[in-house]
């Protein structure tokens, strides 16, 4: 597999080339078509397991490499439907100890999933747009909300 490029300047997966023309694959549809081999530039340097991960969406690869469990997706999932939320809460909702809470509370931080916030003068936590749309994604909506 290789990364190319059409001359309008997509990216696809080249799937198979014959003399006159290449089977090309849209990592965002999965869809497979034709394409003639003189409109395909084989693009060095990048990766095709990258090219085809840049099909889903961006938030859901943040959200997905700050996932370890089904149990921090959950948590994520509490921040993201109950947020913001008491610190406080969250850990009486949570069946974590507070060292892993804690842990998953950087973790997504770092990734940029969710946000300190005060909850009725209380430190807390709410989700970002980032962790938002990409559960609304995960859950089989749209990036949109639908």
């Amino acid at each position: 597999m290789q990364t190319v490029r059409d001359t309008a300047g997509e990216t696809y997966l080249l799937v198979k080339r014959s003399a006159e023309s290449s089977r090309v694959r849209d990592p965002a549809t999965g869809e497979e078509r034709y394409v003639d081999n003189d409109e395909l530039s084989v693009v060095d340097g990048e990766s095709p397991l990258a090219t085809a991960a840049s099909g889903v969406p961006a938030s859901v690869r943040q959200t997905i490499r700050a996932i370890r469990d089904d149990r921090s997706l959950g948590l994520l999932a509490v921040v993201v439907d109950e947020g913001p939320i008491a610190a406080i809460d969250l850990l009486d909702a949570a069946d974590m100890c507070e060292s892993d809470l804690h842990g998953a509370i950087a973790e997504f931080r770092a990734a940029g999933l969710i946000d300190e916030a005060e909850v009725a003068g209380r430190r807390g936590y709410e989700a970002t747009s980032v962790a938002v749309e990409a559960m609304g994604l995960l859950r089989g909506g749209s990036a949109d909300g639908e």
